[in-house]
């Protein structure tokens, strides 16, 4: 809330509702005249949202930010808040398959009613196809030989749910933790299933058109590819951190860093949510 630097009177966006935790926040920071646009694509949030008239609820994926601001009379924002990644909701229910903790169905759509789920890509892509989501999603050692192994169960197996999965990539590779390697490999999954990656880059672009000078950007990311694109995005304005210049060879900055180092949870707040142990913190405000 502090980094927002919020103007009672100011109009924002809280692009991850989820269970409403930060909109909450930032409605007891707006007055009268204050307003917020919040997004979720996931239809479960429906029943978190406070009766406040001066929130509005747009239940869409924020790829499309703009476009919804614009319809419900948002042209510019004097701040934006993502908190990205999955919910704790969406760990905790074991009906989405979102967590390795339940023997569910592979789902993991954040929006039940999109077509990709988890289950569709674990048996219809090719081996290069997992290989790639694995290796550039997972980070995973041996992307190839977890994908050959996929390929190699589904012959003679259906992989529908987790424990399926679980069998068919075998052990991880000596040395490393068996729920850190499963970790990684449900983050894969997740973020081919939601596009979270182009999405991620799609709201980062549409955020310097909307936001008004001044206007505070303010992320929290929980795993490296996130954070890098953040990164990249705060420091030159674009997610592949080329600083781009004028005709006379002028850096052209739209954004300016507010904490230049990402800023870390405290070992009480890891202690009281272990869930915040890899979140990542920035802000950077338009010029």
């Amino acid at each position: 809330m502090e980094l927002l630097n919020i103007d009672p009177s100011g109009s924002y966006a809280d692009l991850t509702f989820g269970g409403g935790g930060h909109s909450r926040e930032i409605l007891k920071n707006l007055g009268p005249q204050g307003r917020l646009i919040s997004f979720d694509q996931d239809s479960d949030t429906l029943r978190n949202l406070p009766d406040d008239n001066r929130l509005t609820f747009a239940q869409n994926n924020f790829k499309y930010m703009r476009n919804c601001c614009r319809c419900f009379g948002f042209e510019e924002l004097d701040g934006i808040l993502a908190d990205l990644g999955v919910s704790s909701h969406h760990f905790d229910d074991e009906t989405r398959g979102f967590s390795y903790r339940f023997d569910s169905r592979l789902d993991m759509r954040m929006n039940r009613n999109s077509g990709l789920s988890a289950l569709d890509v674990i048996n219809n892509y090719d081996q290069e196809k997992l290989k790639y989501i694995l290796k550039f999603y997972g980070e995973l050692v041996n992307p190839g030989r977890i994908a050959n192994s996929i390929v190699n169960y589904r012959q003679t197996n259906p992989i529908e749910k987790v424990s399926d999965l679980i069998e068919a990539v075998g052990k991880p590779a000596s040395g490393i933790d068996k729920n850190k390697f499963l970790a990684k490999l449900f983050q894969a999954l997740r973020i081919e299933v939601n596009g979270e990656m182009e999405a991620l880059k799609m709201m980062l672009e549409q955020s310097i058109k909307i936001l008004k000078p001044g206007g505070r950007l303010v992320i929290i990311t929980y795993h490296s590819l996130e954070d890098r694109l953040v990164k990249n995005f705060m420091k030159s304005g674009n997610v592949d951190g080329n600083q781009k210049k004028d005709f006379f060879g002028n850096i052209s900055l739209p954004l300016k860093l507010i904490n230049k180092k990402a800023l870390e949870p405290t070992k009480e707040e890891i202690e009281s949510n272990n869930r915040s142990r890899s979140a990542k913190l920035r802000s950077a405000e338009k010029c």
